[in-house]
């Protein structure tokens, strides 16, 4: 891939000659492997996986274990991880989904219907813990390290001391290694052991009696039929590119639409961040998150028309409901099925109104790894085991016939959305974004900086963005699902008036933001040269690193 060159300069921050070092910049290039993450630490927990010869699994179940610690409050180790890997061997994609689920006792589900989902969260709000099933689950199918390995980083920050929950939370994991060590076999079964302690053995006892104590509907049984499901990505092609989501369980499949409508429109001839291309890409979006929000919930459960939604035809039919010279006010689902560009009843659920880290990985065998940790704040830790976990079953919904509405046994919406771009059945592009409704948005603004304007990482994750809040909220469980939001775009402060004031005129909502507008992290492999390319947003704080480091 060519990459243009914008001509800019954006001060770096202190970067470290070093790999692996806890002091990396906001972007790297180089060989052998490349780590984005949040915190520092995550990266350098990452870079040394991949310093010892572990691969691109190894390195990123290190970089989310010290997230766990480093990024609290944007991720927990009791949270949810989506996980996308390419895996270099098989030459394939896969999904593993390191979601809980809701409570599986039906009666309890009752309680969600007469009293609501807490939308405020609470212990009540709590899944099944995901995020360590997650871990074990990926070293087990296509990592090369036991977990005393790639846990070692975590371990040496919790050691030296800090939160008065660290002492407990390494203790748990000396336990989990412990129950590795001690197994006899293979490495597969040792990290199966360790895992059967966290979901059935004395670590799931402590875990239930904190959950009876403070008033939790989950049970040993909850935590014993955890799975950690490993599912085929939805994909679409675009300009040439495979672009790859999780399913359903997530919004991801949305920027797919997103990407059908938008093929038919010249988009570098209107200009980058024009208020042609601003409009049009906007207007995308807002049908691609009415279909979200009409369709969308755990494919376990509902049965979503995807493969209609990702046609070409399809988003065919919806590209025409965009008038370039108007912004939609209305929420428009579409009714792919039946072929119709819009659902015949479209005010049924009418769409109403976070915390999350981000890890992306690539080592030099070319595997890559996109992951979008996260804990929904405030937590509730089991404070015993050092143990916190997030809200997630506030992104379920108690509306009747809502595909998103909480049911035993389901795995809520979520909005983490990592994603993996192929060209030619090779690996390109990786993206991670925190931000909630505004993660695959973003993931848009990203890749269409490279894709359609060559732009490398560090000039795509930086430039300037834009989002709209003319969508469900994802983390509002209101049965009335009403929008606060018709209209509203958001764009940098540093986009021109001139295109604001186009825009306004047009009819958006428009607002200006001073900082970031959510926070992504992007690897790019350039197959020119061989080199990756790795970068997070410097204003919302993300740090990469490279093994081999050039200029």
């Amino acid at each position: 891939m060519k990459l243009l060159r914008l001509g800019w300069v954006v001060s770096l921050l202190a970067s470290s000659a070093l790999p692996g070092a806890e002091n990396p910049s906001w972007h790297a290039s180089g060989k052998g492997g490349a780590v984005v993450a949040q915190n520092p630490k995550a990266v350098g927990a990452g870079i040394e996986l991949l310093e010892k010869g572990g691969n691109a699994v190894d390195a990123a179940v290190a970089t989310m274990l010290v997230a766990s610690i480093m990024d609290y409050g944007m991720f927990c180790i009791g949270a949810e991880v989506p996980f996308m890997i390419y895996d270099a061997k098989k030459k394939e994609v896969k999904t593993l989904s390191g979601l809980g689920r809701a409570p599986l006792n039906k009666d309890d589900i009752k309680w969600y219907y007469e009293h609501a989902i807490p939308g405020n969260g609470g212990i009540k709000a709590v899944p099944v813990p995901g995020a360590v099933g997650l871990f074990f689950d990926a070293l087990v199918v296509y990592g090369t390290k036991d977990f005393a390995t790639v846990g070692a980083p975590a371990l040496r920050i919790l050691d030296g001391g800090g939160q008065d929950w660290y002492d407990e939370l390494a203790a748990t994991l000396r336990r989990l290694m412990e129950a590795e060590d001690r197994k006899e076999g293979t490495r597969v079964e040792k990290l199966k052991a360790a895992r059967a302690r966290f979901y059935t053995g004395d670590i799931a006892e402590e875990l239930v009696r904190y959950y009876e104590e403070a008033g939790s509907f989950l049970r040993k049984a909850d935590l014993a039929a955890h799975r950690t499901l490993v599912e085929e990505p939805v994909m679409v092609e675009y300009r040439g590119y495979e672009v790859y989501k999780c399913g359903t369980w997530t919004q991801g499949p949305y920027l797919c639409q997103t990407l059908q409508i938008l093929e038919g429109f010249d988009l570098r001839k209107m200009g980058h961040l024009s208020a042609d291309y601003i409009h049009v890409l906007v207007e995308a979006l807002k049908l691609g998150l009415a279909d979200r929000d009409y369709y969308y919930g755990d494919p376990r459960f509902v049965n979503v028309p995807m493969q209609q939604l990702l046609s070409q035809p399809y988003g065919d039919l919806r590209r025409g409901l965009i008038d370039m010279g108007k912004a939609s006010l209305e929420v428009r689902p579409g009714n792919p099925v039946a072929m119709k560009a819009l659902a015949d009843d479209p005010g049924k659920y009418r769409p109403g109104p976070g915390g999350t880290t981000t890890c992306v990985v690539a080592d030099k065998w070319g595997n890559f790894v996109s992951a979008t940790p996260s804990g929904n704040s405030p937590y509730n830790i089991c404070t015993t085991l050092g143990i916190a976990h997030g809200n997630r079953l506030r992104s379920l919904n108690t509306t009747p016939g809502h595909p998103n509405r909480i049911e035993a046994g389901k795995r809520p919406r979520i909005t983490l959305t990592p994603t993996l771009v192929l060209k030619g059945g090779a690996p390109v592009l990786a993206i991670s974004v925190a931000g909630g409704d505004l993660q695959d948005q973003t993931t848009l603004n990203c890749l269409l900086n490279v894709i359609e304007f060559g732009m490398n990482p560090k000039e795509a994750v930086s430039c300037a963005r834009f989002s709209t809040r003319h969508h469900e909220n994802s983390f509002n469980p209101d049965r009335k699902r009403e929008i606060s939001g018709l209209g509203q775009l958001t764009l940098q402060a540093t986009i021109p008036a001139t295109v604001r004031s186009n825009l306004a005129g047009r009819g958006h909502r428009v607002a200006t933001a001073g900082g970031a507008i959510a926070a992504p992290v992007m690897l790019l492999h350039d197959r020119e040269t061989d080199l990756l390319h790795a970068a997070g947003d410097p204003r919302a704080g993300r740090h990469a690193a490279v093994l081999q480091p050039v200029e």
